[in-house]
Formats: C-alpha cells, sequence, structure tokens
C-alpha cells in the first residue's frame, strides 16, 4: 500500500531528498564548512548524474532501484548545492572603519520610533586608498529619524559613510536566529547612518521590476487613504488586499493572533482563492466547447493573478500561492478539475529550486502543511457527519472541516514557532472567513469604480463597515474565556513525531489492522517519552541570569521551584524588547510569571537594597549610577558579581576599597568607549570580566 502510494504521488520521492539536502546544506553552511561542502557537492552530482545515464537503459526490471537511488542522491546534492550557493551570496567581507558606499533604496522605508529603516542594494565602496570596488549585495541601513530621512523613496540613489557590519545575535537562550534569517534573505551587513553621513545622488531614477511592483502597492494605499480609511481599518484592509502589513499596530497583531485569525492578514492561498472564484465566475459566460477559448479563459485568470500579485509588491506569499493557483489553472487543460496532492507538490519542488531559502520560511511551511491537510484529511472528516438536505447546514459544515483539518495539520508548526493554540479556532472562522470573502470582493469593486467618484464613495463606505465589522468579531471573539493557550511549548523532534502519528493513523483507518494500530500507539507512547523526559532536563535550576537585551539591563534569579525576579537596573526598563527576546527560554523552563522589581525589595527568598542584591547566598551589585562613589567603608563587601551598567561615570578601581569583587559583568548598555576602557582596566587590575555585547547571554548555577 504504502508503495502504491509513493507511485501515485511520485514528485514526493523528488521531494523529500531535495529538502533533506536544503536543510543539510543550511546547517553546513552555519558551521563554516562551505569549502567542504562545495568540493563534495560537485562530486556526487557528477557520480550521481552519471548513474542516472549508466542505469537509466537498464532492461533488467530488478536493477530499478539502482537508477532510483542515483535520482535520490541527486535530488539531494542538488538541494545541499543550491542552498549553500544562495548562503554565499550573502558572504562579505566589510571595513572595520566608516566608509562610503554608494547604494538604492529597494523598497519603500519602514518609519520606526526613533530611526528610518531602509533595505538598500549596495553599488560600489569608495574608498581613497582602494578607490572604487564594484558591490552586488543586499543591507539594511538605520537612518537618523528626521525630516530627510522620512521623505526617502524606494528607487533613490544615495552616498552613504556608515560601518558596515555582518548581521549577528544577542546570544540570548532561545532567541530568535535573526542572523541566520537574513543571511537566508540575503541581507550581507547592517549599519547606523547619522544625519550628516549620507546624501541623495539622484530620487527614484533606478527603478526594478519589484520596485515598480512596490510603487502600485502605495497608489493602492493612497487611494484607500483618499477615502478615509484610517487607524485600524486601514492596516487589516492593507494587510487583506495587497499584504502590506507595516500598518499594522502589536495591539491588532495581537488581538488576531489570540483569536486565531492571523492566517487572514497575511496574504497568501485564502485571499488568492477568493480572487480566482471571483475570476472564473465573470468568465464563466465563456463556451468550453472550444478549445481556443478554454486556451483564452486560462490566459486571463493567468494574467489575473500575477497582475495581482505585482500589484502587491511580489511577496513570498504571494507568488507561492499564484504558482500554485497557476499550476490549478493549468492543470484543468487536460481535464483534471480537482486541486490534487501532486499538483501541491509540484508546485513546492519547483519553487525551491527556484528559492531554497523558502523551506525555512514560516509562511511557505504552514501554507503546504494546510494544503495539504485539507486535500487528504478533510474529505474524511466531511464524511463523519452526513449533513443532507440542508444546504446552509453542508456550507456551514464543509467550512467547519476544512477549518479542522487545516488546523490539525498546522498545529504544530503554530505551537512550535508561536507557543499559542486559539481553541476558538472554528468560531473564528466561521465569522472571518464570509467577511473577508466579502472584504476581498468589495474592494476590487472599489478599485474598478476608480474613474466614478460618487460610486466610489458609497461602496468606500459600505467595505468600511465591513472591516470594522471584522475587526469587531475578532476582538469580541478575543475576550471570550479562554480564547488561546499560551506559553506552550513543543520540540523540534516533538513537530516530527506528530507528523509521523498522523501518517500512521490515516496508514491504520486505511485497513484497520492491529499491526498498524500497534505502531500508531508505540509512536505516541515514543513521543510521549520524549516530551516527559526533555522537561526534566529543562527543569527550572536555582541561578542568576544576565540578558543581552539593549535598553534593558537586568539581573533575572531564578528558583528551583520556578518562581523568579527581575531585578532591573532601570526603574523605567523597556519590558516588551525582554520579553519577545527570552520568553521562549522562560516558556521552555516552565517558569512562573517573574516578579520584577525595580526598588528596594525584600522576600524570604531574594533582598534587593541599594543596588545590592542577594539571593541563594550570591552577592550582585548592579552599578547603573554614582551612588557608590566617594563612599569609604572599614570593612569591604565581598561581591560575587559586579554588574556595570549604563549611568555609572566614574573608574572600577574607584571600588576596590568598598567591594571585593570577583567578577565583572559589562552590560550591553555601556557606549563602546566606556567598554573598552573598563575591559582595560578589568586586565590590569586581574579581575575576571564577560562582556554580554560579546558574549551573549550568562547563567551562573548557583
Amino acid at each position: 500500500m504504502l508503495f502504491a502510494w509513493l507511485h501515485r504521488y511520485p514528485f514526493l520521492r523528488l521531494l523529500c531528498p531535495l529538502v533533506v539536502g536544503i536543510y543539510c546544506g543550511d546547517e553546513l553552511f552555519f558551521q563554516r564548512q562551505s569549502g567542504r561542502i562545495a568540493f563534495g557537492v560537485i562530486l556526487l552530482l557528477f557520480l550521481s548524474f552519471g548513474g542516472l545515464i549508466f542505469f537509466f537503459n537498464r532492461k533488467h526490471y530488478s536493477g530499478r532501484w539502482l537508477f532510483g537511488s542515483c535520482l535520490l542522491l541527486f535530488c539531494f546534492t542538488l538541494g545541499t548545492g543550491l542552498m549553500n550557493r544562495e548562503l554565499r551570496q550573502a558572504e562579505s567581507v566589510f571595513p572595520q572603519k566608516e566608509t562610503t558606499y554608494r547604494l538604492i533604496v529597494t523598497e519603500q522605508p519602514q518609519v520606526k520610533e526613533k530611526s528610518v529603516l531602509c533595505r538598500v542594494l549596495l553599488i560600489e565602496q569608495i574608498d581613497s586608498v582602494s578607490g572604487r570596488l564594484a558591490l552586488d549585495h543586499k543591507a539594511l541601513l538605520y537612518f537618523t529619524k528626521d525630516s530627510l530621512s522620512e521623505h526617502l523613496r524606494s528607487g533613490d540613489e544615495l552616498l552613504v559613510y556608515t560601518k558596515l557590519s555582518p548581521p549577528v545575535n544577542n546570544g540570548n537562550p532561545d532567541e530568535f536566529d535573526y542572523a541566520r534569517f537574513l543571511f537566508r534573505r540575503q541581507v550581507a551587513a547592517i549599519g547606523f547612518a547619522y544625519a550628516d553621513n549620507w546624501k541623495v545622488i539622484s530620487r527614484g531614477t533606478m527603478r526594478s521590476f519589484r520596485q515598480q511592483a512596490m510603487d502600485c502597492r502605495e497608489s493602492v494605499l493612497s487611494v484607500y487613504r483618499r477615502l478615509g480609511f484610517r487607524g485600524d481599518d486601514l492596516a487589516v484592509l492593507s494587510a487583506l488586499t495587497i499584504g502590506c502589513k507595516e500598518e499594522l499596530s502589536e495591539d491588532i497583531r495581537e488581538t488576531y493572533s489570540i483569536s486565531g485569525a492571523s492566517h487572514v492578514l497575511a496574504l497568501s492561498g485564502l485571499h488568492i482563492g477568493f480572487l480566482y472564484l471571483l475570476l472564473c465566475f465573470c468568465l464563466r459566460w465563456l463556451p468550453e466547447r472550444w478549445r481556443m477559448v478554454v486556451l483564452l479563459r486560462t490566459l486571463l485568470i493567468l494574467l489575473s493573478l500575477w497582475a495581482f500579485a505585482f500589484f502587491t509588491g511580489l511577496s513570498a506569499s504571494v507568488v507561492r500561492s499564484v504558482v500554485m493557483f497557476s499550476l490549478f489553472t493549468l492543470a484543468g487543460l487536460s481535464g483534471r478539475t480537482n486541486f490534487s496532492l501532486n499538483t501541491l507538490l509540484i508546485a513546492a519542488f519547483f519553487m525551491l529550486l527556484c528559492r531554497p531559502s523558502w523551506l525555512f520560511d514560516v509562511g511557505f511551511q504552514l501554507s503546504f502543511c494546510a494544503v495539504a491537510a485539507i486535500l487528504l484529511i478533510q474529505p474524511c472528516i466531511y464524511r463523519l457527519i452526513p449533513v443532507a438536505g440542508s444546504r446552509i447546514g453542508r456550507y456551514i459544515w464543509g467550512l467547519m472541516s476544512v477549518s479542522i483539518a487545516a488546523q490539525i495539520g498546522t498545529a504544530p508548526l503554530v505551537l512550535l514557532y508561536f507557543s499559542r493554540f486559539s481553541t476558538h479556532f472554528l468560531l473564528t472562522n466561521l465569522l472571518v472567513i464570509p467577511l473577508v470573502s466579502l472584504i476581498m470582493y468589495v474592494a476590487v469593486i472599489m478599485l474598478l469604480l476608480n474613474p466614478l467618484p460618487f460610486l466610489q464613495e458609497l461602496v468606500a463606505a459600505a467595505l468600511r463597515g465591513l472591516v470594522g465589522a471584522l475587526n469587531n468579531c475578532v476582538r469580541w471573539i478575543e475576550q471570550l474565556p479562554w480564547a488561546s493557550v499560551d506559553g506552550v511549548w513543543v520540540y523540534i523532534p516533538e513537530v516530527f513525531g506528530f507528523y509521523l502519528v498522523l501518517i500512521l493513523g490515516g496508514w491504520y483507518l486505511f485497513s484497520r489492522t492491529g499491526k498498524r494500530l500497534a505502531v500508531c500507539l508505540s509512536c505516541i507512547f515514543l513521543v510521549c517519552i520524549y516530551h516527559v523526559s526533555m522537561r526534566v532536563i529543562d527543569r527550572p535550576r536555582q541561578s542568576i541570569v544576565f540578558y543581552n537585551v539593549r535598553n534593558c539591563p537586568v539581573v533575572h534569579c531564578v528558583a528551583s521551584n520556578g518562581s523568579s525576579w527581575l531585578a532591573y537596573a532601570d526603574s523605567l526598563p523597556d519590558e516588551s524588547r525582554l520579553h519577545k527576546a527570552v520568553s521562549k527560554r522562560w516558556s521552555r523552563q516552565g517558569l512562573k510569571p517573574p516578579q520584577p522589581v525595580t526598588a528596594d525589595y525584600t522576600c524570604p527568598a531574594l533582598v534587593y537594597d541599594h543596588h545590592l542584591l542577594s539571593f541563594s547566598g550570591c552577592r550582585v551589585c548592579v552599578l547603573n549610577d554614582n551612588y557608590w562613589r566617594n563612599k569609604t567603608t572599614l570593612q569591604p563587601l565581598s561581591i560575587d558579581y559586579l554588574y556595570v551598567c549604563k549611568g555609572y561615570d566614574g573608574h572600577l578601581r574607584e571600588l576596590t576599597d568598598l567591594f571585593v569583587i570577583h567578577n565583572v559583568i559589562l552590560d550591553a548598555s555601556l557606549s563602546y568607549r566606556r567598554l573598552q576602557a573598563y575591559k582595560m582596566e578589568c586586565q590590569q587590575q586581574g579581575v575576571h570580566f564577560i562582556s554580554l555585547s560579546d558574549e551573549g547571554s550568562t547563567e551562573f548555577l548557583l
């Protein structure tokens, strides 16, 4: 049965080794094995391709596995080589000092609280010694926020005097791997440009195809603003129709996440499906008995889908969905009217050949798992409850069965990446999906009525009501009891175990034999054993942790029972940044919500008095102001850790009469000049020191 299933879906046998090869290429690259990868890939490609040619014409049926093995090896090495090549394109060495660069802004800048973020393409490096050096690398540049930087636009050519550095992580445990994320998107460097260190050479003279697509998206946004859309209504409408999520506030993102409606904000297969149905409805009058008319209908659908992708800025999620529906449309020419798993596998195979790094994109994984689950599981779920007679009942149950199947297919990945499960997802989809479909269709009508302002205003008023109703529904679901389960931690092997259980469960239901049931139950048992074992290993331990989080110096005291305290060195800490950086670590350890400490505090386990912290026999002096300067004592106090943060203006040697210092922790909030000065002082005095900005988060077990 298994081999028959594999023969039914031949591209699955090609996709699996390609995926494994891409994963291995990614891992080996970040372990600095690029040279060995290149040599090994060339050798294996040569051997596997030779094997394909040699065994292709073998007449003995018993040797067919040799050709299959060579084909699998070829796909594996192809995936490894393609991923390695894509990552190596982002590798570059930049000067360790400030240098002049000529560059082009490739996307619309994002205005942040204190800066303006621009995605740029480096054209050349200009140096008085080496002259001009041609470059072709992507980079992220942060500009000081002012009236000039806020007027930067996509396509502007600039001269910038700055220091560029490869992306690096902060080194906090279980933190999002931002450096690897940027490398996979071929971003080679990050820099900051001060107000007087850059100038505009030309405005929008060099426009790439993608930049023109982004301009079209901006023109649609300007239409929305002109018609009176503001705030959350503008943000949600922009996300639903053109995939622009820059307008979304953190509050509205959290609201949609808790209610289980985040998938509607990510422009993907759901929205392209609505557009595809609209196109089929509008073109249904074309007769299908003539071949040329069918070809014309297919061409119109394809052109419309890709035109929509162009208007949304050619984002990765939209391109993926349009590719899938394009294949589905082309499959209709051969008489196939259903979207099969083969079509999905073909789309995934060729998309990964074009961009191997898409494999690590969360949207890619979620969308393909959701569609695969709908194709494989939804028919079985739908047949569990036969609904006859009522058309509305069949529609509601069909929508619910699709939601259940998609939730089953994506739940492990959602738990892995977001540590959250939305319990009211069925209610959310029953209310949200009809509203989203109406919003999509009405928005298309509104944009088509641009030559008729009066009618467009009327449609815009109706659209504002629909978007407001959507936001109100989502907020209402968010307020329901137990709307979501947060802080759930799953391990990567458990995710693979869940999908294996799902496959084995389907295998058992196909024939209902005792042997297959035993295999499925054994797999479930092994997954449970693994989870319990890892939770025991990751249990909380008595410790003190110093995090590398900008604008939030803090000492985290963790007790073995899961209780913990956050002793902030600043009375106004950036708590949101801290929680975003290390909340996954807390979930993995099963910690209770930490108790914040910003002033003098006393409890049986911890004492915090005048910046002196005592926890489990360990003393920490938090040095964030000049309180301890010019003070004397008869007997120096033994300090295990001196935590030096921004705000202290003196030298470390001034404290040697007050404290016996065993270790110095240098926080990331210190300026570069002070950090280097304190390092030198520690070396001169023979005191062990740790720089959090260099070494990342540090934990000391007590």
